[in-house]
């Protein structure tokens, strides 16, 4: 199981606010890494620098080996980086059909499209029986449905996935988690960021704790939901 997605001691800014500070993290293929920490405290920004949204002014971001860290992100995408960010971004005012054509405008193969869009389907079955509705339209949990599926277009290498349950019912919640947890047992490495600490660790293989824009702690994910200090600050266990 070889690393599939690599940080070295990236530094990221917005403007001259100094966002992440040396952070350094690894996802071997085939995992499930989260990411957990306060708001603010670089979590997005990390999956942003990742996804070649902003560029990181020091420090790099490799991909299987590969140094991405200056590419644009549309290059990013095609290299198969998936990236559903928080606030779901689909587009309101088209299809369900339409957002996960989208989805794969980097694709070219019509049979791949097909494939895709089948398996999307068959992980929202809610998603098929709404392929003309407007995704405006759409409950906060279909949106959600519609921003993986839209990610999932691209077949991708890894997968990011930015606050999936915000904002959710519990019981869509549950729905979310055992989705991601399925996709990863069919074969995608997904990186994930989530205020629901507890949860996320409960699916993830390993974890990192960000304060700050810093790493403060790594370990396997349920070495983590044991730790005093995880428990206190993200878990609301005293």
């Amino acid at each position: 199981m070889g690393t599939l997605l690599e940080l070295t001691n990236v530094h990221s800014y917005y403007g001259h606010i100094h966002a992440l500070k040396g952070v350094s993290l690894h996802v071997n293929e085939g995992e499930i890494v989260t990411l957990i920490g306060s708001n603010g405290a670089g979590k997005s920004t990390t999956l942003r620098t990742i996804s070649g949204m902003i560029h990181p002014k020091e420090g790099k971001v490799e991909l299987a080996g590969e140094n991405i860290s200056n590419l644009d992100a549309h290059r990013i995408v095609t290299k198969g980086v998936g990236h559903v960010p928080e606030g779901r971004g689909i587009f309101p005012k088209l299809t369900v059909q339409e957002n996960l054509d989208m989805g794969a405008y980097t694709v070219n193969d019509q049979k791949t499209i097909k494939d895709r869009m089948e398996l999307v389907y068959q992980t929202f079955p809610r998603l098929k029986e709404r392929v003309a509705q407007y995704g405006g339209t759409l409950s906060g949990g279909e949106q959600q449905m519609l921003a993986i599926g839209r990610g999932l277009m691209l077949n991708p290498r890894i997968l990011m996935l930015d606050e999936p349950s915000m904002g959710l019912a519990p019981v869509l919640v549950d729905l979310i988690f055992d989705t991601i947890k399925k996709l990863n047992e069919q074969g995608t490495t997904i990186l994930l960021v989530e205020q629901n600490a507890l949860m996320a660790l409960s699916i993830a293989n390993r974890g990192y704790v960000l304060q700050t824009g810093s790493i403060v702690l790594t370990d396997d994910a349920a070495k983590l939901k044991k730790n005093e200090m995880v428990q206190k600050t993200y878990l609301g266990i005293e």
